[in-house]
């Protein structure tokens, strides 16, 4: 039996050669594999040895050659393959273990040239993995040091005779490496040639992490996927609970989204993808309190986010409450003992946010598929133009920023009312606006006396600001751009109302 084994990845491979030349392989290397083979003191050939001709072009060819891929791709039960092979002396191939130059790792390096990225993209690799895929009825074929183990243990099992199915498997294995391979250098070309934001070609590979228990409903099933070779790696972790559902993942990313827009220490308490609480305070503890405070009927089961670690005392506060899940940057020894004992609570570290946030978002819609950048805008006080005769307060126009940071994570129509860093009513996914505001407004009841209120996008008629007004809502901040917005000016100033406008929508479908 004869194995061809030219590696990038050396992890394990001098062991598993030992084991291979003690079930009666004899090894076939190339270049780097080959000595360090030779240095461990292990009897290899090389695949010089076999094209009788030299690696060249730096070691740009090495197994391009009929002798190597005659042995590779000759079937074993045609007799035409067989003879053709006897009749120019090529030996027949059993295994091919080979994996490629590593180009995703390469690129990724801020230092990385695109001459050195060339130079990484694997020719005669492929090229044998693919030869030994397509001929898996005769010749196995192995991609990752990850495969060694229980190939070892068939062989043994079998006497060397690898079963029909696990040779299809690996082959089918070998295929998808090649196709994750291509698109990583097909992406980096894309991207080096095409600087548009939405690039004229978009690839990716998925990898199923784990299936979850259903979908938005029992009857649906689910699963989590990860882009394989992505420039970004969330760092999501799961500390302590049990597996988390395709919603709670929703409330998650929105839990993340909010929080990680806001500098000042936050807290956001989420049902169904939608803020019912959210605030800002100089410490975690009392943006929670705040966040709790604003809808403590709704936060019952919800998902809470932090933009700051957990300590002790955050962490007594969470435990007065049923929670289904806290994500925050970290949590102090202590604090995780104690939420530690939920054994329902999931407890997710988050590390750097920036790690979650997409650059681009994707909604699969048929066969096609809608792609836009994400909503990243925030608003600052330069961006506002203050259109009433009465102008907002400093304090103010913090709230107003802080309101107008939060809508534009809640579902349109979108209404967030704001008083003094704290949410006091939102209103959400309504088919009129003025129902949203109705909506928030009855949710802050008299705490609206003196709040703000946020709108996701212009109010194309004065009856949201009339009844506003009722309510004692002292200041609106919204896009602007109606064909009659003076409608909404005018209903502010006979009302005592400030209002500014950001230039900015923000519709969340």
């Amino acid at each position: 039996m004869k194995a061809i084994i030219s590696v990038s990845d050396k992890i394990g491979v001098i062991e598993f050669v030992r084991e291979l030349i003690a079930l009666g392989f004899e090894i076939f290397s190339t270049g780097g594999t080959l000595k360090v083979l030779e240095d461990a003191g292990i009897s290899v050939k090389s695949v010089s040895s076999v094209t009788q001709f030299p690696e060249i072009l730096n070691g740009r060819v090495k197994t391009l050659h009929p002798y190597i891929h005659g042995g590779i791709l000759a079937d074993k039960q045609n007799k035409s393959h067989l003879e053709t092979c006897e009749q120019h002396g090529i030996a027949l191939f059993d295994l091919v273990v080979v994996n490629l130059y590593p180009f995703q790792s390469v690129v990724k390096k801020e230092s990385c040239s695109f001459e050195e990225a060339i130079e990484n993209i694997d020719i005669g690799g492929p090229t044998m993995i693919r030869a030994a895929a397509k001929n898996f009825k005769s010749v196995a074929v192995v991609v990752s040091p990850d495969q060694y183990k229980d190939l070892l243990q068939e062989l043994k099992d079998s006497k060397c005779q690898l079963s029909l199915r696990t040779k299809q498997r690996l082959a089918m294995q070998a295929f998808s490496k090649i196709s994750d391979y291509d698109i990583a250098i097909s992406n980096y070309f894309n991207a080096k040639n095409d600087s548009a934001l939405l690039p004229e070609l978009i690839q990716a590979t998925l990898l199923k992490e784990e299936e979850l228990r259903y979908g938005e409903n029992p009857h649906q099933k689910a699963a989590i996927y990860s882009v394989l070779n992505s420039d970004k790696k969330a760092q999501l972790k799961q500390l302590h609970g049990k597996e988390l559902s395709y919603n709670n993942y929703l409330d998650i990313e929105a839990a993340i989204s909010i929080v990680g827009d806001l500098k000042l220490p936050a807290a956001a308490v989420i049902k169904h993808s939608n803020p019912c609480g959210a605030a800002i305070a100089e410490d975690a503890l009392s943006a929670y309190k705040k966040a709790y405070e604003a809808d403590p009927i709704s936060a019952f089961g919800s998902i809470v986010g932090f933009n700051r670690n957990i300590n002790l005392k955050t962490a007594e506060e969470l435990s007065k409450t049923f929670i289904e899940v806290i994500v925050a940057p970290k949590y102090d020894d202590d604090a995780l003992a104690l939420l530690r004992k939920k054994s329902a609570l999931r407890l997710l570290e988050v590390g750097d946010m920036n790690t979650l946030k997409s650059e681009l978002m994707y909604r699969y819609i048929g066969n096609k598929f809608l792609v836009q950048q994400p909503d990243t805008y925030l608003v600052t006080e330069d961006d506002l133009s203050f259109i009433t005769t009465k102008a907002p307060k400093k304090n103010q126009i913090n709230d107003l920023l802080f309101a107008n940071t939060l809508v534009k994570h809640v579902k349109s129509n979108a209404i967030v009312i704001v008083k003094d860093g704290q949410t006091i009513g939102v209103g959400a996914g309504q088919m009129s606006r003025v129902d949203s505001v109705e909506i928030a407004l009855k949710k802050a009841g008299e705490k609206a006396k003196g709040a703000v209120l946020a709108s996701d996008a212009f109010f194309p008629f004065s009856d949201s600001v009339e009844l506003a007004a009722k309510y004692g809502i002292s200041a609106i901040i919204q896009p602007g751009g109606s064909k009659r917005d003076q409608e909404s000016i005018d209903a502010c100033n006979e009302h005592g109302i400030s209002m500014c406008f950001t230039g900015i929508r923000h519709f969340k479908h």
